[in-house]
């Protein structure tokens, strides 16, 4: 019965990655839009950054940013520039 259940899983988990994969999203370290895929490899050009260093440095910026309380002044740089 384990078997079974393992190959169940393992179908849902398959289907799950083609399904994010018709939509139109890349798995990065989860499946993201096609827009924040274009942000993504904008960071990536811009900065020369690897993989971990984006989601390194992007957990840093938006921590500093609620410690200093700027939170609303990121979200609003985001919106005002469509990101």
């Amino acid at each position: 019965m384990s078997k079974v259940k393992i190959n169940a899983n393992a179908e849902k988990q398959k289907r799950y990655r083609e399904k994010q994969k018709k939509l139109g999203h890349k798995q990065i370290r989860g499946y993201v839009t096609p827009q924040a895929m274009t942000c993504y490899e904008e960071i990536r050009d811009k900065t020369g950054w690897t993989d971990n260093e984006v989601l390194s440095n992007a957990l840093r910026i938006t921590y500093a940013a609620y410690k200093c309380g700027q939170i609303k002044l990121l979200n609003e740089w985001l919106k005002d520039h469509d990101r």
